[in-house]
């Protein structure tokens, strides 16, 4: 049996990118500044937080190599001795920008050579044009917003007038994004996914890369939360993609999170949805129980760039690394021969860097297999490498981006 599971800790960078500089992100690393302020005791300026940051399973797949190959970067305990038939190495992305789609769409084997389309900070942020054509063929009384801000305290600012007015909050950040927010009950679920529907229609000449919609409940600005409910309308990959591949030769690919949507749900065989990372993992779990020969199962697990990434939460990332490290044993153990689990990331947002957006970083390429040999794989060169080596693994033949490390890590080459 040949099965793949790619786990992507959504916004877990390891620092190092070569283009950094272009994208003002120099010195920016994730991981390595959460656990440095971990160990310095400085994760929560309300002091609720003290000890090194403790991920024992990831270190053992590999996680301090990647960092050390990413950086020279070194973290206490990343010395022990890996579990057998374990791999690691840190990717460099080649995509323009430092978004979700660029980087999953380079993970799966088609890197963004284009460039993607961008509101400026400016208010307002979106042409009139757009926004005459948004009111007007959304059916909605006007826009609140019409700037670039982080989502929760845009919904602080402009909720209690969205729902006085029936006017959605639409907002923009230095990502190829139209995010907009609405309240579930008093604007409506289903009438907020119909409206980024439109929108999504208005844009694609602008090449926005994605479209978003934040719901969100409660009936002060104190008390508003954004929901689970969310929702990406994302521009379909220009090329086949490795999922596109497999599913053409009748392989399934299981989505987990918001894979599908930002594949636009092409080659998706199934979805699988969850509120919270360990909700998620636990439906990746039973994806992995569900999967058959030639399969894969493609997993986001989105809070902690949402939940702490953007909110600039220390602490909080920390915690939640923590708690995805401890259920890993539970994807280990589902692990049969011929299997390869691959854990990586999409892109960086360091909770101590400046802003509250991503930032351009390398991301940590480790995992495991029965029988596999295993071994330091180095820096690659796209994160395409990724994909091409799920699609080696799997019997598919070479793809147009990428360079497999299949046979290094197989004891093949």
């Amino acid at each position: 049996m040949a099965r793949a599971f790619l786990f992507v800790l959504d916004s877990f960078g390891i620092g190092g990118a070569a283009d950094a500089e272009r994208y003002g992100d120099t010195g920016s690393n994730t991981f390595g500044h959460i656990a440095e302020s971990c160990a310095q005791g400085r994760a929560d300026r309300e002091g609720l937080r003290g000890g090194p940051l403790l991920v024992p399973n990831m270190l053992s797949l590999g996680l301090g190599g990647a960092a050390r190959t990413a950086t020279g970067f070194t973290i206490d305990g990343a010395a022990r001795d890996h579990l057998a038939s374990t791999f690691h190495g840190a990717a460099q992305e080649i995509s323009s920008g430092k978004d979700t789609p660029s980087g999953h769409w380079e993970i799966a084997g088609l890197p963004v050579r284009f460039d993607w389309g961008y509101f400026p900070d400016t208010v307002p942020a979106f042409p009139a044009q757009l926004t005459e054509a948004m009111i007007r063929e959304g059916g909605v009384p006007g826009i609140l917003g019409n700037c670039h801000a982080p989502g929760t305290e845009i919904i602080e600012r402009f909720g209690e007038e969205h729902v006085r007015s029936g006017m959605p909050i639409c907002y923009t950040s230095v990502d190829s994004v139209l995010q907009i927010a609405a309240h579930e009950v008093h604007f409506g679920l289903e009438r907020l996914y119909e409206f980024c529907k439109v929108v999504r229609g208005l844009v694609d000449p602008l090449n926005i890369g994605r479209v978003i919609a934040r719901p969100f409940v409660g009936e002060t600005s104190a008390t508003f939360t954004r929901t689970h409910n969310r929702r990406d309308y994302a521009v379909p990959p220009p090329e086949q993609t490795l999922l596109d591949r497999l599913t053409a030769r009748g392989s399934r690919v299981i989505a987990v999170g918001k894979i599908g949507d930002i594949f636009a749900h092409r080659g998706i065989s199934e979805v699988r949805k969850a509120a919270g990372n360990m909700a998620m993992f636990d439906k990746a779990l039973g994806a992995m129980e569900d999967a058959g020969d030639g399969d894969v199962v493609f997993a986001n697990f989105v809070d902690f760039d949402t939940e702490f990434g953007h909110r600039r939460d220390v602490a909080g990332y920390a915690a939640a690394l923590e708690d995805f490290d401890r259920r890993l044993p539970e994807a280990l153990a589902r692990l049969k021969h011929g299997d390869l689990l691959i854990l990586t990331a999409d892109h960086g947002n360091d909770p101590t860097w400046r802003g509250t957006d991503h930032t351009r970083e390398r991301i940590p390429v480790i995992g495991t297999g029965p029988g596999l040999r295993g071994g330091d794989i180095g820096l690659r060169a796209t994160f395409a490498d990724i994909g091409e080596t799920v699609a080696e693994h799997l019997g598919l033949a070479r793809g147009r981006h990428g360079t497999s490390f299949y046979a290094a890590i197989s004891g093949n080459a």
